[in-house]
């Protein structure tokens, strides 16, 4: 005799689930699990390199922490906003310190952003062309970029000194563009010299970004655009850069971080204390902190830096990804 069995009975038993669903199999779990346990390293470490110094960094802000705690600076008495507020007092010498050192870092970092944008979007569209040696050229550009820090900036120093330096020695001696060797690591060319080791280091990593972006144009626009007429400059504003937004988008925003929290160059290139022209914020609370003892009022400076960097950055995120939906509209 045949049994029958009915159709929703048969479908119950010949798919895996319940009732209620289809049943998760622990095969599967595993599988959307192991992509998470294996960042959990990264994430780890992540938590311990920056965010726990951060924490730290922030808790000692609120305290009147000097060289009397530095042993345990748990022990430093609370001190609440008072940094805070000798960090902003304009009328007072910390704050007008402060304020000066803002804005120099303001007008490097701007200049220093531009020229190496400009710098490298300029080279990386003249090395389009496929010409004789364009591979040597493009791994000659990189040199700067591929250089570490301290060895790039102390070849500045030679260079900038004031009895036998490269510098002085081509201005002065060769081309006499000068009256008198001029003094490039004090003084108001301290500024000057910042900001030429600054672009001279930077620029490559815009210029390898650029070229990165200039491989996805299609080389058909250019045909096409050829053909109607267009010469090289119609083609730049109407192709190139308007191609190139998305990636100058996130290179702006890189390089314009990477320099106003830029340390190393400053530091390597003046020593601890940096003249009064070339006084960058990041150098500024360094001497705040580990000249004047003073880790408190350092570390409230740091904070109110980290503020205006989140503020910049949510402005300019907030700004670009408005224009791009405008555009898409």
């Amino acid at each position: 005799m045949t049994t029958t069995v009915p159709a929703e009975t048969a479908v119950r038993q010949s798919s895996p689930g319940t009732a209620d669903g289809p049943r998760r199999r622990p095969g599967r779990i595993r599988r959307i699990g192991l992509p998470y346990l294996l960042l959990l390293p990264a994430l780890l470490l992540e938590l311990l390199v920056h965010l726990v110094p951060m924490v730290i960094g922030i808790l000692m802000s609120f305290k009147e922490l000097t060289q009397f705690y530095i042993r345990d600076w748990t022990t430093a008495p609370w001190n609440g906003l008072d940094n805070y507020r000798m960090s902003v007092d304009l009328n007072a010498p910390v704050g007008e310190a402060l304020l000066h050192s803002f804005l120099v870092t303001v007008a490097f970092t701007l200049l220093s952003v531009g020229l190496c944008w400009l710098i490298g979007t300029a080279a990386a569209i003249y090395l389009q062309d496929t010409f004789r040696g364009r591979g040597l050229l493009r791994a000659l550009f990189l040199v700067p970029y591929a250089l570490p820090v301290y060895t790039a900036v102390i070849t500045w120093v030679f260079m900038f000194q004031h009895d036998n330096g490269l510098v002085n020695h081509v201005l002065h001696d060769q081309l006499g563009l000068t009256d008198k060797p001029s003094f490039w690591l004090i003084g108001d060319n301290s500024f000057v010299a910042l900001l030429t080791v600054s672009v001279w280091k930077g620029w490559p990593f815009a210029f390898l970004i650029v070229m990165a972006g200039l491989q996805n144009i299609p080389k058909e626009l250019y045909e096409a655009a050829a053909l109607d007429g267009a010469g090289r400059w119609q083609q730049l504003r109407r192709i190139t850069l308007p191609s190139l937004c998305p990636v100058n988008q996130v290179l702006v925003l890189v390089l314009f971080l990477w320099t106003f929290n830029d340390f190393n160059t400053p530091y390597v290139l003046f020593g601890k204390t940096a003249p009064e022209a070339a006084d960058l914020i990041s150098v500024h609370i360094y001497q705040a902190s580990f000249v004047t003892w003073n880790f408190g009022t350092g570390s409230a400076m740091s904070v109110l830096l980290l503020l205006f960097l989140l503020l910049v950055t949510g402005g300019y995120l907030w700004l670009t990804s408005r224009g791009r939906r405008t555009a898409d509209v």
